[in-house]
């Protein structure tokens, strides 16, 4: 797969998160929003070689392909997750592709009075297919990943809020 293949020439670093590493590691491009410093810095170009990703899922947002302002790779190794989050303040619209494994999320409100086992809703995510995340489901809601069950590579292009 193309998309692999461009992914292979990248030099995945383990997430940090606060003083916490993760199970998983990643690259961004565009804008990088710093978890320490709680800011976004200015980064590397996305690759020439994912354009023609960022105008599919341009074209999919009804945006233009500007817009797109950071390109998250993110390699999830057998058994790990994201814990239940909300994304970085600045970003808007969240789009991703899963590539090699299937996805479960969860979703359940951020408000933690509104939170009990009926309000959480689990959603499938196949390989290869576009899911986005914006509005309330951004930021009246928490999202995490349950464990793969093989590697998984989590392609995510977000937009800033305006």
């Amino acid at each position: 797969m193309l998309l692999l293949k461009a992914i292979e020439k990248f030099d995945l670093q383990n997430m940090k998160f606060h003083e916490y590493e993760a199970k998983r590691k990643v690259i961004s491009f565009g804008r990088v929003w710093s978890f320490t410093e709680k800011q976004l810095k200015p980064g590397e170009p996305i690759p020439a070689a994912f354009d023609f990703l960022v105008e599919k899922i341009a074209a999919q947002l009804c945006i233009p392909k500007e817009l797109i302002a950071q390109f998250l790779v993110t390699e999830y190794p057998v058994g790990s997750v994201i814990n239940w989050h909300r994304d970085a303040p600045p970003f808007d619209i969240i789009a991703g592709v899963s590539l090699l494994s299937d996805c479960n999320f969860k979703l359940r409100p951020h408000d933690k009075e509104q939170q009990n086992r009926k309000s959480t809703i689990t959603l499938d995510v196949q390989q290869c297919s576009l899911y986005t995340m914006q509005g309330p489901a951004k930021s009246a809601w928490q999202h995490c990943t349950v464990p793969v069950n093989k590697t998984r590579y989590s392609l995510t292009f977000r937009t800033l809020k305006k």
